[in-house]
Parts: structure tokens; sequence; C-alpha cells
């Protein structure tokens, strides 16, 4: 069947004529915040203390904003005659989110948890140098990012929990047998 000429011309009109019908709905923006999405990408957050310097979140990024120095600080053994060991100490972490291209790569990659995703979305800056963030201005970022979502009570337990409990009551099991007869002395 041949179409008929001029009807998506004025399918088209018919949608432009619905829409035009439609009260619009307009935020104020700096009077009302919007409501946004629960896994909004805005700013990334360092949790320094996870940081391992292992480097991956800075090789992975294809941008390359993320700048990171460390030296090696050398661990006294914790026992007598144990070898001393060495570590790796964060100096400098650095977010250029003038590069940033958001993608969330460095988040996924990091094996450690040391970065996270903030919901902020204001960071503006008049000077392009200051939208590269210092380590102390991502830890800042970190106190506005969300709780992780509930758990899905339906879902079935993690294999490795399950794996733990099962061996934990087969010991609490196993132990009032191996110790019948003792009476405790206090």
């Amino acid at each position: 069947m041949a179409p008929v000429p001029g009807s998506g011309l004025a399918k088209g009109l018919a949608v432009t004529l619905r829409t035009m019908t439609r009260k619009t709905v307009t935020e104020q923006y700096p009077d009302a915040q919007p409501e946004l999405p629960p896994r909004t990408r805005g700013v990334i957050g360092l949790f320094e203390e996870n940081c391992t310097v292992c480097m991956l979140c800075a090789r992975e990024c294809p941008d390359w904003c993320i700048y990171i120095d460390s030296h090696k600080e050398t661990v006294p053994a914790a026992t007598p005659g144990g070898r001393d060991r060495s570590r790796n100490v964060l100096d400098r972490f650095a977010v250029d989110f003038a590069l940033c291209m958001y993608c969330g790569i460095c988040i996924e990659v990091c094996p450690f948890d040391a970065l996270f995703w903030s919901p902020e979305f204001e960071y503006a800056e008049t000077d392009i140098r200051e939208l590269t963030h210092e380590r102390d201005k991502l830890r800042e970022w970190m106190w506005t990012v969300p709780a992780p979502p509930a758990l899905d009570p339906g879902a079935e337990e993690p294999k490795e929990l399950a794996a733990a409990r099962k061996a934990a009551d087969k010991l609490a099991a196993q132990q009032p047998a191996d110790q019948p007869g003792q009476e405790d002395r206090t």
C-alpha cells in the first residue's frame, strides 16, 4: 500500500499541536532544587583511607584526568625477627573535572572502594584551573555521597554469606560436643 502524500507532515503537526496545548513545567532552578535520580553522576568523592595507590583509576581513565603522586614508606616488622614491609603513601590525588567525561570507569575499577559518585553538581568555577580538585576537596565530596540502597528482601543470600553461616553453625554445634563435663570455673 502506498503512503498517502503529506501523512508524515500531518503526524508531525499533530504531535506539535498536542505539545503546544500542554502546560509547561519550568523549575526555577536556583530557588527550587531539582529532584535528582538516585544514581546521579555529579562529582567524584575520594575516601582516602581505602586508597592503596594502586593507580588503576589513573591507568584506566580514558581522559587521563586523574593525577596521583605517592612515595614508599617502610613499616617496621610487627613481630621480633620479622621482615620490614614497605607500603605506598598517597601524596597527591587530584581529578581535573575540566577534562573528566564522567564515564565512571575509575569508580568501577577501584578494587578498594576509594572512589564514589556524589550527586552534587554545583561546582562551577570562573577559572578553569580551579576545576582540578585536590584530595582535600575530593574528601569533602564524600560527605554528600548517598547511602547505598537497601538490599532487596526477596533476593537470595550471597553464596559467601551462606557458606560462612554454615561453617559458623557447624563450629558452634561441635564446640559443646567437644567439651562435655567441663564446668565453668570462675
